[in-house]
């Protein structure tokens, strides 16, 4: 299953006998929960997953979206309808920047068959879609989660692949610089790490970019096709977009993906021991 699908695509397969499992993922960092948004209006049969409460473990030292418990994912995926070889396609309000946290888990749960909508909800409506406020009662699923089916990176490991491969960090520029930090402890970036924003994956109408643009920009960040490549943000949310972004480009795959820094920088600073880089990369 491509790693992107879009509002067109998504709404012919739902009309089909064997519909993908469609989970609604939207979420804010700041301001009222996102489930609100949800209760009033989501795409038809699309169930509610919440990021903090569903998608991640308790915060604490190892950040602020840890993965989550292998039975507690398992659990969420089941009661959303989510069964072996069943299509998931998850899709936030519009970037895909959170949705592709669910993608993501899922690839490492070992569920290879789930795709981000291109858009998101904001995509779906702008191409007259229908919406409800129906709340679906799925019958659960049979998913067995499986983790460890995409690599990731602890903080060490973090550290020496910014040293010796390349390390890309999905946060805006400020604070990857390191002058604002409105959440960590510390501001700044790993040592050796290269900016590369989630922003950048977006065009301007609001889609993803193509595989060309795509690959052409993470060039210019150094990636090479086949190259060892990480990625971290503030706490492994957006992170996980560049892994989606990169394998949609063609520098990596399915078989050989970006490695994610799971705890990312929000792991990273609460140790004041951890060095901490600021200004723009040297040369």
């Amino acid at each position: 299953m491509h790693p992107l699908i879009t509002p067109a695509a998504l709404a012919e397969l739902l009309t089909t006998d064997h519909p993908p499992v469609v989970l609604d993922v939207r979420w804010r960092l700041a301001g009222p929960p996102a489930r609100a948004d949800y209760d009033r209006d989501h795409l038809p049969g699309a169930v509610f997953v919440d990021l903090d409460a569903d998608l991640s473990a308790t915060p604490g030292p190892l950040g602020r979206h840890p993965l989550p418990g292998t039975d507690h994912l398992q659990a969420v995926l089941r009661a959303a309808g989510v069964s072996a070889g069943t299509p998931v396609v998850a899709y936030d309000a519009g970037d895909g920047s959170v949705a592709a946290r669910l993608w993501w888990l899922l690839r490492w749960a070992g569920h290879g068959e789930v795709a981000v909508l291109n858009g998101g909800y904001s995509a779906w409506t702008k191409a007259g879609h229908p919406v409800t406020a129906e709340v679906p009662s799925p019958r659960p699923g049979d998913i067995v989660v499986e983790p460890g089916q995409l690599p990731v990176l602890d903080a060490e490991q973090a550290g020496k692949w910014a040293r010796e491969a390349l390390l890309l960090d999905a946060r805006a520029p400020e604070r990857y610089r390191g002058e604002v930090e409105p959440i960590d402890p510390a501001a700044g970036h790993v040592p050796g790490a290269v900016n590369a924003p989630f922003s950048g994956h977006i065009g301007p109408d609001g889609s993803w970019r193509t595989a060309e643009e795509l690959a052409a920009r993470f060039r210019e960040l150094g990636v090479g096709a086949g190259q060892p490549v990480g990625a971290y943000c503030g706490s492994g949310v957006t992170a996980s977009s560049i892994v989606l972004a990169l394998e949609v480009s063609g520098l990596t795959s399915a078989a050989a993906p970006a490695v994610l820094y799971a705890g990312s920088w929000s792991n990273w600073s609460a140790d004041p021991s951890r060095p901490v880089a600021t200004g723009e990369l040297p040369g």
